[in-house]
């Protein structure tokens, strides 16, 4: 796939991930960059989509839940009347809740919805709305999993669970949607963040001294190492329905359920 010129859609894409993976589509050639984020972060989305101008590209910051269907199938169709056209969606929109894996009866059906609801269906909603337009273009959606949907462990149950049915959504949707439409998907390990910091920050810099000193790699990702990723996959004009992971080389030293 060529970026120049590609119109692009990034789903939480105002911060974080979301946002090195919008200004790199920006600095990739990309004409035009749809910012979504949740309205209660609008400032956010609105400052990405100004530095993806200052990239080079348009930047528009698009606010809507993706928990919604209409608000998704709103943002395609309002990216194609603006832009023209749309060639690649990357479903990077995703949350969750800080539960202990062993604290079952912590896990309640609020926990459950929600995070199924943006991690998962948010993603086939999007993916669903895009579709048309990818087909058109012979465009490509990037869906952003994490070594969680791959092990046990991470920040919950329910998470780790939601990004595993986000592979496998991956692997439907790339049949589904073929030959027109490529769909891969990149699975992070553990990403120095905002997103990540916001629990305990003092704990989260310890943890990521421990995971460089072990990784093979001997560093921790950073949101751009993603981004790059995304990049490489919209490149790959024959792969499709496939996984890259991003963590420095630590899954080849997991066990069962810790590293």
């Amino acid at each position: 796939m060529e970026l120049r010129g590609a119109v692009a859609i990034v789903t939480g894409g105002g911060t974080g991930i979301g946002r090195s993976i919008c200004l790199a589509l920006a600095r990739a050639g990309s004409r035009a960059v749809v910012v979504n984020h949740p309205e209660a972060d609008a400032e956010a989305a609105r400052q990405t989509a100004a530095d993806v101008s200052g990239c080079g590209a348009k930047g528009w910051a698009y606010l809507c839940d993706v928990t919604d269907d209409a608000a998704c199938r709103r943002m395609a169709a309002d990216s194609v009347q603006r832009f023209g056209r749309l060639d690649v969606l990357v479903n990077n929109a995703g949350t969750t809740r800080h539960i202990p894996e062993a604290d079952l009866e912590a896990v309640g059906e609020e926990a459950w919805d929600e995070i199924l609801d943006v991690n998962l269906r948010g993603a086939f909603r999007c993916s669903r709305a895009a579709a048309p337009a990818l087909r058109e273009t012979g465009g490509s959606i990037v869906n952003i999993g994490s070594i969680g949907g791959l092990r046990s462990g991470g920040s919950s149950l329910p998470y780790g669970v939601s990004k595993a049915a986000l592979l496998q959504l991956t692997r439907n949707l790339a049949a589904a949607l073929a030959p027109e439409v490529r769909v891969n998907s990149v699975s992070p390990g553990l990403v120095a963040t905002r997103w990540y910091r916001r629990v305990d920050e003092a704990a989260a810099e310890a943890r990521e001294r421990a995971f460089a000193a072990h990784a093979p790699l001997s560093a921790v990702a950073g949101p751009e190492h993603v981004a790059q990723a995304v990049l490489g996959l919209l490149a790959m004009d024959l792969v499709t329905g496939e996984n890259v992971i991003v963590d420095g080389g630590m899954h080849l030293l997991y066990g069962p359920s810790r590293p």
